[in-house]
């Protein structure tokens, strides 16, 4: 009885083995709904590595068809969707590899911006940013930025906080330890907010007085 009570534990806590053993059975079908349940997180993740559309479209279908392919060697110890983007995660870097001229950019070295190097060290927000952009200038603004951390931090940065993997599963994904992908991910925070508060600073200017407005 236990060991029934255990098995449906663990089909709780992954609830797409299932479809897995579907498919390792033949149904094809039940691939297409892996396919269709995670297609859009998967061309996400690879459009954040690779920072183009056309790249990432081919990525998550090499990735599906990868996994596909091998299914047998999913163990089940963790989330299929967790192994899923490990796979998209190799084939996204390894396109980037294939592609890629001129110098390697290491993941410590500091963030080149159009206004020098930016420092480690955090800087103030320009106050009430969201009054002056709307929700989505605000969004492309943030892409933008993320697009331009170095490699290593924004991979981090986007399986942890925009497609909120666990630290855990980010680091098993990357095959990193726990504690650099909390060290990388702070440092990814530390430079979106330097440049965010930076690009603010640049386009509004020094604050008017209030007084100027009740003239």
């Amino acid at each position: 009885m236990s060991t029934i009570q255990s098995i449906a534990g663990e089909n709780e806590q992954h609830p797409d083995l299932a479809l897995v053993e579907r498919v390792r059975a033949g149904d094809v079908s039940a691939y297409d709904e892996l396919v269709r349940k995670y297609e859009r997180q998967i061309f996400r993740i690879a459009q954040h590595i690779t920072q183009n559309r056309e790249d990432a479209e081919d990525v998550m279908q090499d990735a599906f068809l990868k996994a596909y392919e091998k299914l047998d060697q999913f163990q089940g110890n963790a989330k299929f969707y967790t192994w899923l983007v490990r796979i998209a995660v190799n084939e996204s870097l390894m396109r980037l590899r294939k592609r890629r001229t001129g110098k390697m950019v290491s993941i410590d070295e500091d963030l080149e911006t159009d206004e020098g190097t930016v420092p480690r060290d955090l800087a103030d927000w320009a106050p009430n940013p969201e009054q002056n952009y709307n929700q989505a200038e605000l969004g492309e603004i943030l892409r933008k930025t993320i697009q331009g951390l170095p490699q290593g931090f924004r991979v981090v940065f986007a399986l942890r906080d925009v497609e909120g993997l666990s630290t855990e599963e980010t680091a098993e994904t990357l095959g990193l330890s726990v504690p650099a992908v909390k060290s990388r991910l702070l440092r990814a925070r530390l430079q979106l907010r330097e440049r965010l508060s930076r690009y603010f600073k640049k386009k509004t200017g020094p604050a008017i007085p209030q007084e100027a407005g009740l003239k």
